[in-house]
Formats: structure tokens, C-alpha cells, sequence
């Protein structure tokens, strides 16, 4: 068979990954992205320094928001924001820290 591709980016499945819980650490996002917790790191570094992730310490932990308000980098036709995009990801009755802050 041919190679295995996704529909999402890594770079588009770490932000659903924060979207769903942003108490998760670097290993939590590795593991569920089947990659190592360097690329997760290099990832999250990257989202960050474009502005689309904010890093906040907790403690000894990091914490990651994203920046839902934001344009989406290739917009096609009009210009969606991150959260239009997440809101179709990312289940909002799922338990998560994210969730449990919304009630």
C-alpha cells in the first residue's frame, strides 16, 4: 500500500491536543500524537513563537492556551479563526481542564 498520510498536520493535531486539555504535558502530547516528546516540543515551540500557543508556568509544570481568536495561517476563502476550526475538532462536552473551566 502507499504511504500513510492524515487529513490534520501534526502542527494542527498538537492544537487540538491543547484545545482539549491545556494541563497536558509535552509526554501526554507525544503519546497521542505517536511521536517523540522532542518533535512535540519543537512543535509546541513552533506554535508558540507564531503566536498561536501562549506557554504559562504553573508551578513546575507549563501550561499552553491557544490563541483561538487567531486567523488561521492558509486561510481558504474567508479568513476562519483557530476556534471555528477547534470548535469542529474538539468535542466541548469532553472532560479536560479546558472543560471544567467552562462551567
Amino acid at each position: 500500500m502507499g504511504t500513510e498520510w492524515r487529513f490534520l498536520t501534526n502542527h494542527a493535531r498538537v492544537l487540538v491536543c491543547i484545545a482539549h486539555d491545556d494541563g497536558l504535558r509535552l509526554r501526554d502530547i507525544a503519546d497521542a500524537l505517536g511521536v517523540t516528546e522532542r518533535t512535540a516540543f519543537g512543535i509546541v515551540a513552533e506554535l508558540t513563537e507564531a503566536g498561536y500557543v501562549v506557554k504559562e508556568k504553573d508551578g513546575r509544570r507549563n501550561r499552553y492556551r491557544v490563541q483561538d481568536h487567531l486567523p488561521l495561517r492558509q486561510a481558504i476563502g474567508r479568513e476562519p479563526t483557530i476556534g471555528e476550526l477547534l470548535g469542529l475538532l474538539v468535542d466541548p462536552t469532553a472532560t479536560g481542564s479546558r472543560a471544567d473551566q467552562k462551567k
